[in-house]
């Protein structure tokens, strides 16, 4: 199946979508690519595990029409630790080897080369955390308290306490008190 894209800058294009269509096919059919050189610990795994239960299979793997697994190892990992049968696949269909060797490589590598806002993302888990188990996000404890604490200055310099001027506050949305970040 084709999908048209238009902008007004542009004539249309047409390419071939492999999330045009997702099925689901049994866990047994999916086949690990061989050649993976992407590696996932036991406790990535769990973390994935833990997200899935959560928010359930949110994110389908991508196929080959043979069945092997392009993108999505660590969550059939995940699935079949969690004893699920069936996973939800979109298929790569008419894809070389050269290009389904060279996706297998671009998919966990291009996800690498973001950054994150930190001060936008610490006052998200930090408005989160009275509410959901913000560990869900893959963050660990004390990546968590570094990003909802900060590296806190100290308040007072004996030469002459100015540093203090410059310590930033931090609202709690629960309870309104205000603290230095």
């Amino acid at each position: 199946m084709a999908r048209t894209l238009r902008n007004a800058a542009t004539p249309p294009v047409t390419h071939g979508w492999p999330a045009d269509s997702i099925e689901q096919w049994p866990i047994e059919r999916l086949i690990p690519y061989a050649r993976n050189s992407r590696m996932h610990s036991d406790e990535q795994i769990a973390q994935i595990a833990a997200s899935m239960r959560e928010w359930g299979w949110a994110m389908p793997c991508l196929v080959t029409e043979n069945g092997t697994i392009i993108a999505g190892h660590a969550r059939v990992r995940a699935a079949r630790q969690l004893e699920y049968s069936t996973a939800p696949v979109m298929i790569a269909r008419g894809w070389s080897e050269a290009k389904v060797r060279a996706y297998v490589i671009a998919d966990n590598r291009l996800a690498e080369n973001a950054s994150w806002d930190t001060e936008l993302l610490g006052s998200e888990l930090l408005e989160l955390q009275s509410e959901f188990d913000v560990q869900l996000t893959g963050f660990s404890e004390p990546e968590i308290e570094q990003f909802t604490l900060g590296q806190l200055p100290p308040l007072f310099n004996e030469k002459d306490g100015s540093i203090a001027g410059d310590v930033k506050m931090v609202k709690c949305p629960a309870c309104g008190h205000e603290f230095p970040r």
